[in-house]
């Protein structure tokens, strides 16, 4: 199916265009500028500080999210304040599909700055999150791009995984991507079983190289930081035709790779890809917030 999407803005459902032409329009659980409170129905842990969160939808509803977009929640607590007094607000991409219905999945690192990841952790079954969006970052279009390399670093793999999931489960998708992925430790890699069952699905459209910072012995794929010469090793040349680079993660690997963030948008190319030749129009960048108490 494909997602046809009526504007940017002021949405308040979407309608999925069967590949027959086939139109069936099914609402969506949020709007665009109005929070909705959903509650918490499970708890996953996933690793030592990351929790897959299990929120109810309305009955007969999904996200409908258009790819690629995210959401935006708020800390239901009227207490849960940032250190300049204004409520928590930040914005998270679902690792559930757009049109699974019935409950939305958020996966969250806790970081013990982080003021709106300590919140979600502290939530127990019952508890709610406000929810809105979605949030439009990046139009996604079947084919646009003969080659995509993904970066991604940490938590910023679930913007990455929602590209993937939806350019992939196209049978008419001829566009080759290229996951690279860096965490600290093997433990901290997320999603990965999701991630080799796609690349196992589709050996001819989907790499995935894990890279990892401290790294035990028997570690056997690359280590350190993704620098100019991984870069150059794994990613289509700037010279390529319809090539496009997508890069999430931690600010300052956002900085090193493609350039500061501007707020929620993004800054000017810069870093690596900007030395290696790339363009704005080549490059996609979205920051995972690390959710500093001073944001």
């Amino acid at each position: 199916m494909t997602l046809a999407v009526g504007g940017l803005g002021g949405l308040a459902y979407y309608t999925y265009l069967t590949r027959s032409g086939a139109s069936a329009p099914l609402p969506s659980a949020f709007k665009p500028d109005d929070f909705v409170n959903l509650p918490l129905k499970q708890i996953v842990p996933y690793n030592h500080n990351t929790s897959t969160f299990v929120f109810e939808l309305p009955q007969q509803t999904s996200s409908k999210l258009p790819v690629a977009s995210c959401l935006v929640v708020r800390a239901s607590d009227p207490e849960a304040l940032t250190s300049n007094g204004s409520p928590v607000v930040r914005p998270y991409t679902p690792v559930s599909t757009a049109d699974k219905t019935g409950e939305l999945r958020l996966l969250i690192k806790r970081y013990e700055t982080g003021v709106m990841s300590k919140y979600i952790h502290s939530l127990k079954v019952g508890d709610t999150l406000q929810v809105k969006g979605p949030i439009p970052k990046f139009p996604y279009n079947e084919n646009e791009f003969d080659q995509v390399a993904l970066i991604g670093g940490g938590s910023g793999i679930t913007p990455l995984y929602q590209v993937l999931t939806h350019a992939l489960s196209s049978p008419f998708n001829t566009t080759k991507f290229k996951l690279l992925y860096s965490n600290v430790t093997e433990e901290d890699i997320l999603l990965r079983e999701n991630l080799d069952a796609l690349a196992k699905k589709h050996p001819k459209n989907l790499e995935v190289v894990y890279l990892l910072d401290k790294p035990l012995p028997s570690w056997k794929g690359p280590t350190g930081f993704i620098n100019t010469d991984i870069i150059k090793k794994y990613v289509a040349p700037p010279t390529a035709e319809r090539t496009m680079v997508m890069v999430c993660g931690p600010p300052g690997q956002m900085a090193a790779l493609a350039g500061k963030k501007a707020g929620m948008k993004q800054g000017p190319l810069g870093g690596i890809l900007k030395e290696l030749g790339y363009t704005e129009e080549q490059r996609y960048g979205t920051a995972s917030w690390h959710d500093s108490t001073n944001s």
